[in-house]
């Protein structure tokens, strides 16, 4: 196990060997297999070009071999900071070949993301686009390279490479036959970054067997074959759109990929149409904007079979738009980097599918409910929610301290509120963060959000928790206008909710319309940017 990541007690990676959950292949040969058997057919296809998969394999050694010959070994960290391009997919299936270690950065990340992680993991080389939506990352690397603590050996550009090496030039440097390095199944095989919204992301290290078993369970659950064709909308580098089943579930499955370059509807819908992709993975407020776009789009969507939901809690009332406009079947998704992924099931009834956020992937997650104590909540009350399997983490990289914190026994603390019904399915009620201490008084802000969601005149809200003197901490609703629609006022919203039947105590203190919700990188609303807004304006 690479140093400063924390491995599985023997016992329990004995356990889940036997189970059949790690089965000691490295991920770089699920590739291999699916081009022996399916050569001739596409599997990957992006703004510029389509690959078979006999085409792709061939890259993706070509490139695996290029990289050594750079100098890169098993063990060097890669800082993988690409699009949604056939390159990132051919980069990293070769480093997963080599042994060397990606480390995914978000298109959206710049300068202080880029150094840090840079920094932080010792990378020997750092993976570029030459230009992605107007911005040179060409000038980014210059910057990085240059700042102190950053050790880069190579900077990698797909496209025009000026100074930097060219991924042709890799490619081509790889047309001299030399084997590839073994690689364990139990070893480290790459970096995702923790999905928090305030600090610096810790990182998460996968290994071969655990994410392999990841993508395999996943794509079975969601029912990926050869006949699927996957649109990834989200950025690849995301947990969700890499492997939930994503881009390498899809391909593992002798499947079809389809890159798309940004997740607007005015790029994607067309390429539903085009492709006929079946399947899709999106965050809530890119539902959202789905719907609205369908109504203006006139594209062909009847290819499509199955849209994914993750990253949030999708509101029920959002939940039951999307069979009858979008139409196809919905599946909520709740999980995370660290491991621990929920699944609506296909043949779920409608309830289940629109209001929980699905049930454990593996027979041998195991999850606890607990309160502030530590002690398990009685059966189908809310708690904080903890985990364990075959495929969460034990430990971030280098970071004992956060890991005495963020671990007990094994188990993970996800931060997470959640209660489970007796079906085993999950219902996200929030973070641990995102409860607001208004007087002793304990609000899950994601409950308020939900019923005001339900409101005719709000498109989207946030409810966020501000310092009070007198309270501790108070409430403010920052609210997305419906088009159209009279602006309800604060009293308005609290007969509103008070109706519903919402304890007088979770009504919001504070009111501030603003033209859009502040989003992550990934899509969530960012709770941080809402905080810094200035009180009564919009962030």
């Amino acid at each position: 196990m690479l140093p400063g990541c924390t491995p599985w007690p023997a016992e329990e990676a004995g356990r889940y060997r036997r189970a059949g959950h790690w089965r000691g292949e490295p991920l770089g040969e699920a590739l291999r297999r699916s081009a022996g058997d399916r050569g001739t057919s596409v599997a990957l296809v992006d703004d510029t070009e389509r690959l078979t998969y006999a085409g792709l394999d061939a890259r993706v050694d070509r490139f695996a071999r290029g990289l050594l010959e750079l100098g890169l070994a098993p063990g060097d960290r890669v800082v993988v900071h690409l699009p949604n391009v056939t390159e990132f997919v051919v980069a990293t299936y070769a480093l997963l070949r080599t042994g060397v270690l990606p480390v995914y950065a978000l298109p959206s990340h710049r300068e202080q993301e880029i150094a840090y992680l840079c920094e932080f993991t010792e990378a020997a080389a750092y993976l570029i686009p030459d230009r992605h939506l107007g911005f040179d990352h060409r000038e980014l690397a210059r910057t990085v390279a240059a700042r102190p603590g950053v050790k880069l050996r190579h900077v990698l550009c797909a496209g025009d490479a000026r100074e930097f090496v060219a991924f042709a030039d890799v490619e081509a440097l790889g047309e001299r036959d030399r084997p590839l390095p073994s690689v364990a199944a139990g070893d480290v095989a790459l970096f995702l970054l923790s999905g928090g919204t305030t600090g610096r992301p810790k990182l998460i290290p996968r290994t071969h067997d655990d994410y392999a078993y990841n993508v395999r369970a996943s794509a079975d659950v969601c029912g990926f074959d050869s006949r699927t064709v996957y649109l990834a909308a989200l950025p690849a580098a995301h947990n969700f759109a890499l492997a939930c089943p994503g881009v390498l579930g899809t391909l593992a499955a002798g499947g079809t990929v389809v890159l798309a370059s940004d997740p607007s509807p005015a790029e994607t819908l067309p390429l539903i149409a085009e492709e006929g992709v079946t399947a899709t993975a999106l965050v809530p407020s890119l539902v959202r904007l789905w719907l609205e776009a369908v109504s203006w789009l006139p594209e062909d969507l009847s290819s499509l079979r199955l849209l994914q939901v993750g990253g949030a809690r999708l509101d029920p009332r959002t939940a039951a738009r999307v069979r009858p406009e979008l139409g196809c079947a919905l599946q909520q998704v709740f999980g995370m980097a660290e491991g621990l992924l929920n699944y609506t099931r296909l043949d779920d009834p409608e309830d289940l599918v629109l209001g929980t956020q699905g049930r454990p992937l593996s027979p041998d997650d195991e999850i606890r409910v607990v309160d502030e104590d530590g002690r398990d909540v009685p059966a189908g009350a809310t708690g904080q929610l903890l985990t364990r399997g075959p495929y969460t983490l034990r430990g971030y990289y280098r970071a004992p301290e956060h890991n005495a914190r963020a671990f007990v026994e094994g188990w993970y603390r996800t931060g997470d509120l959640v209660r489970v019904l007796d079906s085993g399915h999950l219902v996200v009620e929030g973070r641990v963060t995102d409860v607001v201490n208004r007087a002793g008084d304990k609000i899950p802000v994601e409950e308020v959000e939900e019923h005001l969601a339900a409101h005719p005149a709000i498109r989207e809200v946030a409810v966020t928790g501000e310092p009070d003197a007198v309270l501790g901490e108070r409430t403010r609703a920052y609210v997305v206008a419906a088009p159209g629609a009279e602006r309800p006022d604060l009293a308005g919203l609290g007969e509103y909710l008070r109706g519903l039947g919402l304890a007088a105590y979770k009504v919001p203190d504070r009111l501030c319309f603003i033209q859009s919700l502040p989003l992550t990188a990934i899509g969530k609303v960012d709770r941080k940017a809402l905080s810094r807004a200035p009180s009564g304006s919009a962030p």
